[in-house]
Order: C-alpha cells, then sequence, then structure tokens
C-alpha cells in the first residue's frame, strides 16, 4: 500500500460510529496490514477529534466479548502493527479497541512528535470515552508497549481510572530511555539550532521478518526523531519519578535483551510505585515485545491468560 492511499485514507476517514463498516480504503489498509478480521467479528475504523487532533481508532467486537483489551502503541508504532496481540484477544473473546497516537499512524500531528505528554493523557481520555459510548464489555483491560506503557504507567499513578478497569499489562514500559543522560547531554549540546535528527532503525526484535518490513515496507514508519518529542521526555520522567506509591499491581513484561529503554532503572521506579506488581521476563527477548518472535509472545501470553483469567 502506498503513501498517496495512506494520506487519501487520513484525510478522507469517517467519524467513528457503530454500525459503519470498513470502506473500500479502510479494508485495504486492514488487510495490508494483516489486521482485517471483519469476517468473524465487528470491524470498524475511524477518527475521534480531541485536543486539537483527529485520532484514528478501531474497534474489533466479537459476537459475546467477555471483556476488552484497550491498545496503546510504542514510539514510531501505529495500530497495523498489532495484528498478533489483536488476534490473541480475539481468540479469547475479548473486544479490542486500538488507537494510533497523535503524530502516528493514521492520526493528525506532527510526525512522531509531542509538545507535552500530557497529550497522550487526553488521547488515552478518548479512547476510554469510546469504550463507554460503544458499551464495550467490562473488564477493560489496558495494554500498553513502551511509550504506551508510559502512558499507563502515568495514569495509575495519578489516575482517574475507569470504574470498569481490569488488569494493566505493562510491556517493555517507558520511564527512561537506555543511555538517557547521553541524550540529555547531547540535546543541550544542539541548543536551538536543530528541530530534529534523521532516524536510525535498531534491532529491536528478532523477528527478522518484522525488522524488514518496518524498515521496507511500512510507509507509515515516521523517518525522524523530533527534538520537541524528547524535551516532552525530558519534562514527563520527572513527573513519574516523582510520583506518590499506589496500591495497583500492574503485569510487566520485560524482555532482558532490550537496548531501548533503561529497563533496570525502569523496573525498579515501578517496584518502589506499584504494590507488589507482577513480572515475567524473557530473557532473550528484546524490546518490540509485541512483534518479537512466536516464541516469546507464545510464553507472556500464555503468562498473562492465567492472570486475565482466560483460556490457555
Amino acid at each position: 500500500m502506498d503513501q498517496a492511499l495512506l494520506q487519501q485514507l487520513t484525510t478522507d476517514l469517517p467519524l467513528l460510529e457503530p454500525g459503519r463498516p470498513l470502506d473500500a480504503l479502510g479494508l485495504r489498509y486492514a488487510r495490508y496490514y494483516g489486521i482485517d478480521f471483519s469476517s468473524r467479528v465487528e470491524q470498524h475504523l475511524g477518527r475521534v477529534a480531541i485536543d486539537g487532533f483527529d485520532l484514528a481508532l478501531q474497534v474489533w467486537c466479537p459476537p459475546e466479548p467477555r471483556g476488552t483489551l484497550l491498545i496503546l502503541h510504542g514510539y514510531y508504532d501505529h495500530m497495523g502493527l498489532y495484528r498478533h496481540l489483536i488476534e490473541w484477544a480475539l481468540d479469547q473473546q475479548l473486544a479490542v479497541l486500538g488507537m494510533d497516537l497523535p503524530g502516528h499512524g493514521l492520526s493528525s500531528g506532527e510526525r512522531a512528535s509531542i509538545d507535552c505528554f500530557l497529550v497522550y493523557q487526553k488521547a488515552l481520555d478518548a479512547a476510554l470515552e469510546q469504550s463507554l459510548a460503544w458499551g464495550l464489555p467490562a473488564p477493560w483491560h489496558l495494554l500498553g508497549q513502551s511509550t504506551g506503557g508510559g502512558i499507563l504507567v502515568d495514569r495509575l499513578l495519578h489516575g482517574p481510572l475507569p470504574e470498569q478497569l481490569g488488569r494493566t499489562i505493562l510491556m517493555a514500559p517507558l520511564v527512561r530511555p537506555r543511555q538517557w543522560l547521553l541524550s540529555q547531554m547531547g540535546l543541550r549540546m544542539l541548543g536551538g539550532f536543530v528541530n530534529q535528527l534523521g532516524r536510525k532503525f535498531t534491532d529491536n526484535s528478532s523477528d527478522e521478518e518484522f525488522l524488514r518490513f518496518i524498515r521496507e515496507n511500512d510507509p507509515l514508519q515516521p523517518l525522524v526523531l523530533p527534538v520537541a518529542w524528547v524535551q516532552a521526555l525530558e519534562k514527563w520522567i520527572p513527573r513519574i519519578e516523582a510520583a506518590l506509591p499506589v496500591e495497583h499491581s500492574p503485569l510487566i513484561i520485560q524482555g532482558e535483551a532490550d537496548g531501548t529503554v533503561d529497563w533496570q532503572h525502569n523496573i525498579k521506579v515501578l517496584e518502589s510505585k506499584f504494590q507488589s506488581p507482577e513480572l515475567f521476563y524473557l530473557p532473550e527477548a528484546r524490546h518490540h515485545l509485541a512483534n518479537e518472535r512466536e516464541a516469546y509472545r507464545a510464553q507472556y501470553l500464555k503468562w498473562l491468560a492465567a492472570r486475565l483469567r482466560l483460556p490457555a
């Protein structure tokens, strides 16, 4: 699927409304990314306006859902890349609601940029409001990969939380990225002279097919690292690290070969903020757990199913 067709889809994206099926372009998009499950469940794609952004939201709803999984993707990602988790949730008879964050995927906004991380909280509010408006069944399980996990950490620490909340799943959650102190020094050396840097693709998964796809065949991949996003991250990290502890017990999945986030530091922070979080380590897994090789996904999905009281 080329950039022009995706741009047309983004420009013409209809409002998210119950009963509106995927149009021809939306279906082409879903098939390209492997997230077309419309033959077995109700599937919807549309936009929701919040705070100056048009957010692309998607809903997949099986005939008799036993709960809902709300997915927040990671930095540089979009919901088109989350077919493995979507399919697993549907197999468990969970409805799924996914959203492209501002500046990502089919959502509007400067690519991969944000002025303040609290904008992500407003986006999460919009997703939760849609879950309520659509009557998606409780419990609402929240799952976040990397930056998506950081957004959920913020919400657990600062609220508000929905009454329908089930378990919160943090996959390689962001608090600090790897080599953060060096990154801060580099940011200050740049001063106000540079607005963005070229993106460097990293081997953040051991699934070579996934790595090849995002490098060569995904037209929704941003190719820059905006300085504004790093500056927003710099302001957000103290908000998390200075937050008071809360009684929530999230489920945390972490690869020990993760070279993207400073996971040893992050886990210590999360253990100090939450009451007895449950941790599952994958010794050889890298950062992008949603798209790690199948053997690793099978391990953590079996672990999750037991804790969500779902069929193995």
